[in-house]
């Protein structure tokens, strides 16, 4: 039996890390969700709403704003960390400075950071010492925001390298609502929710250019394929890009208008700048800094991923996205079961 009385902070008072918080006090938990902004902040406390994230949702009343990071751990023992992948370094060494009782640190944000191409994880580990860090833990799969607040029903995975922290995970958040699996393959969790951003983008630059249902199928299908032959180069299992946290996390991200990434890439193929969709968005659009990590690991290994690519160029250099997708369909002819191929080819070499 889980002790209900303990308590959990959610880090980041966006629309992801007050989803979760609505989950975790769903299920009787006492939550603190720390936000840098006092104003956000106080309207979660006296409204009990966060408009700005998601509008028109009544927050729980166990759900308790804190605008300081360590008044907000003061006393907890498992972390949500909800903040963008960029800011991961800088909360994370926040912790560092005042945190002197092991925390499980459960991260769902979904990226890879550039040059370094560590996971999040990874970058995590680097930060926090382990006299203040016990377990990483990573949840992930297809869920919006928009719909876990309405409670309607959705499936995650959670993985570790430390079983039972991921099961304890698991307990925490599963209800009739937010169903959980656990998964031991943390390297394939964390690719595939990373990477599918980049084919959200892509597809939404394809319905832009409206070029229909048979263009974005095709460029899910081969997203896939890229993100499973990277993966697996880099250590994961292909059976976990089958799952959730691979086609799961895929189809809903490249086909829902609740996508930023989508939403991202459709503004791109209207012929807008990236300037002026980022501008546009107000929120971080993971996609973007991924696909330049995607770009350098996939130079760094040795993989071929064309869409990733082509995506570069459109968002660093500047090509002109519908000649950047004719080029794709252009290339050489090639055999569609050549990277099933590979990928098993790989693991009997392992």
């Amino acid at each position: 039996m889980l002790d209900q009385s303990s308590k959990i902070t959610v880090a980041g008072a966006g629309s992801w890390g007050t989803a979760l918080a609505m989950v975790l006090a769903d299920n009787g938990r006492q939550v603190r969700l720390w936000g840098h902004n006092p104003v956000q902040i106080k309207e979660i406390n006296e409204q009990h709403t966060n408009q700005k994230y998601l509008p028109d949702i009544k927050l729980p009343s166990g759900i308790q704003g804190f605008s300081s990071l360590e008044e907000a751990l003061d006393g907890v023992d498992t972390l949500i960390l909800a903040v963008p992948t960029k800011a991961i370094r800088e909360v994370a060494g926040k912790i560092n400075e005042f945190q002197r009782v092991p925390l499980t640190i459960v991260h769902v944000s979904k990226g890879i950071e550039p040059d370094t191409l560590l996971r999040i994880s990874e970058m995590i580990e680097e930060e926090i010492t382990s006299e203040a860090l016990g377990s990483v833990v990573v949840l992930s799969g297809p869920s919006h925001a928009e719909e876990v607040s309405l409670r309607h029903p959705t499936t995650v995975t959670v993985s570790s390298k430390n079983i039972e922290a991921a099961e304890h995970v698991q307990d925490l958040f599963i209800n009739h609502n937010f169903r959980v699996y656990t998964n031991p393959d943390i390297i394939g969790v964390e690719i595939g929710g990373a990477l599918k951003n980049i084919i959200a983008l892509a597809a939404g630059i394809t319905d832009g250019l409206g070029y229909g249902d048979n263009a974005k199928a095709a460029l899910i299908t081969r997203g896939l394929a890229e993100i499973a032959r990277l993966g697996t180069k880099m250590g994961a299992s292909p059976l976990t890009f089958s799952g959730l946290t691979g086609i799961g996390d895929l189809i809903v991200t490249c086909t829902s208008v609740h996508s930023r990434n989508w939403r991202a890439g459709n503004l791109l193929g209207k012929g807008h700048s990236l300037q002026e969709v980022l501008d546009n968005m107000g929120m971080v659009v993971e996609g973007v800094r991924t696909t330049k990590a995607a770009y350098q690991l996939a130079e760094k290994y040795n993989v071929k991923m064309p869409i990733t690519e082509a995506l570069y160029e459109v968002l660093f250099n500047g090509a002109d996205p519908k000649e950047s997708v004719d080029k794709l369909m252009a290339r050489g002819k090639t055999h569609e079961m050549e990277d099933l191929a590979n990928v098993l080819e790989d693991r009997i070499d392992k």
